[in-house]
């Protein structure tokens, strides 16, 4: 399932079986999967997290899952049942100290996800704009052992109208930590864009419709990510 811009109104369903599409991405190459619960993320805990466990149990790769991942016990749970990296959104927000807590007991398998909009942070799945800047609150963690951070422009998610790759590249550049590009991949014009700008700090890309909608073939993909 995947939103249009972060809106829960614009959900467009590609599979009814995520355990099936893990499989099928793995057969064609991935080396990480990307899963986050969207019901999670709204509810403020996981909602899906049986399913998440069925990934982890039919696939080899690793997989990073983010939503509703709002206490320690969560973080306990998805790392006992085989998830390598769990993504911190909401409450890096509200509680600092959490997400060292975190990082101090999962070390290099705590991802930070940042969502903005006009450069603004959101929280509470997309619903709740803040008067945070994206690079504030990735400068705040710095130093704390973070494996990445995620940056996602919500108006270009889902949308198919490219990476914003200004954004991701300044980002990438003025604070410490791997950033990850996500949003707006469109085609593989994206992917090598990224890679051109890759010495500034990017460490990847997260592509969801693109892939579903056939405009780019995973392999392709990964071809022009290792060149």
């Amino acid at each position: 399932m995947r939103l249009a811009q972060g809106d829960f109104r614009r959900v467009t369903v590609y599979s009814d079986d995520p355990v099936e599409i893990a499989k099928k991405w793995q057969e064609n190459g991935a080396e990480r999967i990307h899963v986050v619960d969207l019901d999670g993320s709204l509810a403020g805990r996981p909602r899906n997290d049986d399913t998440i466990r069925k990934i982890v149990e039919a696939i080899d790769v690793p997989i990073q899952v983010g939503g509703g991942i709002r206490d320690i016990k969560t973080i306990e749970s998805y790392m006992g049942i085989g998830v390598h990296w769990v993504i911190l959104g909401t409450m890096a927000l509200r509680d600092t100290g959490f997400v060292r807590e975190a990082c101090n007991a999962y070390m290099g398998r705590i991802i930070l996800g940042i969502d903005a909009s006009n450069g603004k942070v959101a929280i509470q799945g997309w619903t709740e704009q803040t008067s945070e800047s994206v690079i504030d609150i990735a400068k705040r963690y710095e130093g704390y052992g973070l494996a990445a951070v995620i940056y996602t422009d919500i108006k270009r998610d889902g949308m198919g109208t490219g990476v914003n790759i200004e954004a991701t590249r300044n980002l990438a550049r003025l604070v410490k930590i791997p950033v990850i590009a996500s949003g707006g991949v469109s085609n593989v014009q994206d992917i090598k864009k990224l890679r051109e700008v890759e010495k500034d700090g990017i460490a990847g890309v997260i592509i969801g419709k693109a892939l579903y909608s056939g405009a780019i073939s995973l392999k392709e993909a990964i071809s022009l990510s290792k060149y």
